[in-house]
């Protein structure tokens, strides 16, 4: 099965910049969809920005123009700069796979598949 392994997690000041990265193996379809989630204590997960099975970037308004996501040509490596953080951004980050994605808006939409561990983001004011 598809396994994911997530990096670049870490403390960072308010306006600081942090990238995140997961290395995805084992896919068996190229018609992949990437999510990558946030989940604060005392908070429900959060869909931030996810790249649909045609290579096009979502975005939540609350990351929107701040955060970008990419994939690598090979769409096993998943990417996600994280710039001017704000203390609200303060989440276990998680990246997760449809492998082969499903139909519908994936920051929406129950997204299922493959996650990987997860990787803490703390921004401190």
């Amino acid at each position: 099965q598809v396994q994911l392994v997530e990096t670049g997690g870490g403390s960072v000041e308010a306006g600081g910049s942090l990238t995140l990265s997961c290395t995805g193996s084992r896919f068996t379809y190229s018609a992949r969809c990437w999510v990558w989630f946030r989940q604060a204590p005392g908070k429900e997960r959060e869909a931030v920005a996810g790249i649909s099975r045609d290579g096009a970037a979502l975005y939540a308004d609350s990351v929107k123009g701040r955060f970008t996501i990419s994939q690598d040509t090979s769409k096993t490596r998943l990417s996600l700069q994280m710039n001017n953080l704000r203390p609200e951004d303060t989440a276990m980050y998680y990246c997760a796979a449809e492998d082969p994605c499903g139909v519908g808006n994936i920051l929406i939409r129950t997204f299922h598949g493959y996650r990987g561990q997860g990787t803490q983001v703390t921004v401190s004011s």
